[in-house]
């Protein structure tokens, strides 16, 4: 299969999901080192998500990931399905899993973006998705106790599915996107106070490395 005609496919694929897809050089995407830091000191699912830090490769791994890459896609995923009408003013305190269904809309999507790339000859095809993974509802990491081990992930109970998120890997989302003139921006918290959301018109990124 030519690339044209997988990617016609692959758009076809996203915008079944409501998703759209938006070529990227993979030399356009950013890679800052900052990125891991607010990963580490600024968010609650730090070493909980065997689809985050520290048990995915850091920015240094993925700058040497995309010097093998000529080819990519950015995948926007727009608003929160079934979240529009939240009620906003009560926020749970625990948000992953109210983000659920925003989380498995992204991650579903791009791993059967990366199937389908893949299964049309594109061995190299690797996906990045969004947020901590959710497949389960407590990861085995979250299990642990004592020293962090990478190796536990080798007890991960979705290992063909799962994978990492940009922001995980040292990608910096913002500046990336914004190189399509595609919408991103903080999303405002009332009283500044993890987590409590004042809007559901959000924009989530996933990417697609092809060839």
């Amino acid at each position: 299969m030519d690339d044209h005609k997988l990617e016609k496919e692959l758009r076809e694929i996203a915008a079944g999901h409501n998703a759209s897809l938006h070529a990227i050089e993979p030399r356009e995407i950013v890679v800052s080192e900052w990125v891991r830091w607010k990963c580490q000191f600024g968010c609650k699912g730090y070493a909980k998500h065997l689809s985050c830090p520290p048990y995915v490769p850091g920015p240094e791994d993925t700058r040497r990931l995309l010097a093998e890459y000529k080819r990519a896609y950015i995948i926007h995923f727009p608003g929160m399905p079934g979240l529009e009408k939240a009620d906003l003013d009560h926020m749970p305190v625990d948000w992953h899993p109210f983000l659920k269904g925003l989380i498995l809309w992204i991650h579903d999507t791009v791993y059967e973006i990366e199937q389908h790339a893949f299964y049309r000859g594109f061995y190299k095809a690797l996906g990045f998705a969004a947020y901590p993974c959710i497949y389960c509802e407590d990861c085995v990491s979250e299990q642990l106790q004592g020293v962090v081990d990478k190796s536990v992930k080798r007890e991960c109970r979705h290992g063909e599915k799962v994978r990492t998120s940009m922001e995980a890997a040292g990608i910096d989302v913002f500046a990336t996107v914004r190189k399509l003139n595609l919408p991103i921006n903080v999303v405002p918290c009332k009283a500044n106070e993890y987590g409590m959301i004042t809007t559901t018109d959000i924009n989530s990124y996933g990417l697609l490395l092809v060839y």
